[in-house]
């Protein structure tokens, strides 16, 4: 086992952010904590491979009144996803499988998928490829995004459910229509938690065990996985019981409890450093301390648009993006409501956290909070304060 190399460390000023404006990145996020509305976050800035912002700020369990740290646990949710993404490509380069191999290839409960229409079921023009599963391209859909029927269904079976292994996920949701044809629409799915069992099915190993194996361990990522350790639960960062805006508060996983399914798509726990460590080897197009995952090229292409001009169904790709295989990718200077470079690539979780890499830029960083409702609020807000700290 090699040693876990600390990441190097910076003054602001050293790496080209306004150490006023990262102070003041800081100052809004401690009004948000006064203001009741956000019970604690870890914020984190590196820019030319070294961290100039590490900082946390009000509680870890609002409930207990325990401080947040910077080592705090997070429910990360789809901050899963890029990092089984890269497990996929890791078999890919590999030569263990194809972009292009049908999904049925692996998998062969989707072998006979049918879509959903307002005519009744139809079968499948394209089938779903590896490819369609990383671009979110597959036709499938996630059933907290509306109320189809196809949704509906999913509801139904209980997809969310995390007493199913991977093996079983795949069979229940095989079962069901698809949304969409493949390759015609992009839309936000389960498709990563397919690649999960797909993962397991191409390397023999279960998702958690091959993570630990080829990310975790090698990258230092001592305390990221599907449920956090005895020994470590009082490191665990929680929401609000009640939601500051008077909604309806979402029930978020609980990690103190080892479970049957783990979810490729949204089911692990981190840190802020463990998620950094990872950040830092993508901002190295792929290696970090000795340790290569991917080729640097694997990377750019991971990180491209693979979208064209197919569309994207629903809110949540914003104008002025596309998609590449786990990752939203800035393909415009404007047209967005929040700053970035083009070719910035990003994604977030449910509970509202939150990274983005900026290659032109040389920069990444990192939002890690437990407040789910407010989401949407946290995560553009982070964005302003960041680029209005790089000089």
């Amino acid at each position: 086992m090699h040693t876990v190399k600390p990441l190097d460390f910076a003054k602001p000023a050293d790496v080209g952010l306004c150490p006023d404006r990262t102070q003041r990145l800081m100052d809004v996020l401690r009004r948000e904590v006064a203001s009741g509305r956000l019970p604690g976050a870890v914020a984190m800035v590196a820019r030319r491979g070294q961290i100039a912002l590490f900082e946390a700020v009000g509680q870890q369990d609002p409930a207990k009144g325990t401080p947040m740290q910077t080592d705090s646990i997070f429910r990360i949710y789809s901050m899963t996803k890029p990092v089984v993404s890269v497990a996929v490509m890791m078999l890919v380069e590999r030569g263990q499988l194809l972009l292009s191999d049908p999904v049925s290839r692996w998998l062969p409960e989707y072998a006979k998928q049918q879509v959903a229409t307002a005519q009744g079921l139809e079968p499948v023009r394209n089938p779903p490829t590896v490819q369609d599963l990383l671009r979110h391209t597959a036709g499938l859909t996630y059933e907290f995004l509306g109320t189809s029927p196809v949704q509906q269904q999913y509801g139904t079976v209980k997809i969310a459910s995390r007493e199913r292994t991977n093996a079983e996920f795949s069979q229940t949701l095989a079962a069901l229509p698809l949304q969409f044809q493949p390759s015609t629409v992009w839309a936000y799915s389960r498709a990563t938690d397919v690649l999960g069992r797909l993962v397991e099915v191409v390397s023999g190993q279960g998702l958690g065990a091959f993570l630990q194996a080829e990310i975790f361990g090698p990258l230092g990522m001592v305390d990221t996985g599907f449920a956090v350790p005895t020994a470590q639960q009082h490191r665990i960062a929680e929401p609000f019981a009640h939601d500051p805006d008077g909604g309806v508060p979402m029930k978020v996983l609980e990690p103190r409890q080892v479970p049957a399914m783990e979810g490729g798509g949204g089911g692990l726990m981190s840190t802020a450093m463990d998620y950094t460590r990872f950040l830092q080897c993508l901002r190295n197009r792929g290696e970090l301390n000795g340790v290569r995952l991917l080729g640097p090229h694997t990377v750019d292409f991971m990180t491209a648009d693979h979208l064209g001009s197919i569309p994207a169904d629903g809110t949540l790709l914003p104008p002025g993006h596309g998609f590449g295989l786990g990752f939203a990718v800035r393909t415009q200077l404007g047209v967005s409501p929040v700053p970035g470079s083009v070719g910035l690539y990003y994604w977030g979780g449910i509970a509202g956290t939150t990274f983005f890499v900026d290659p032109a830029l040389d920069m990444y960083a990192m939002l890690m909070i437990q407040a789910p409702n407010q989401r949407d609020y946290y995560r553009p807000l982070f964005r302003d304060l960041v680029y209005a700290a790089l000089l």
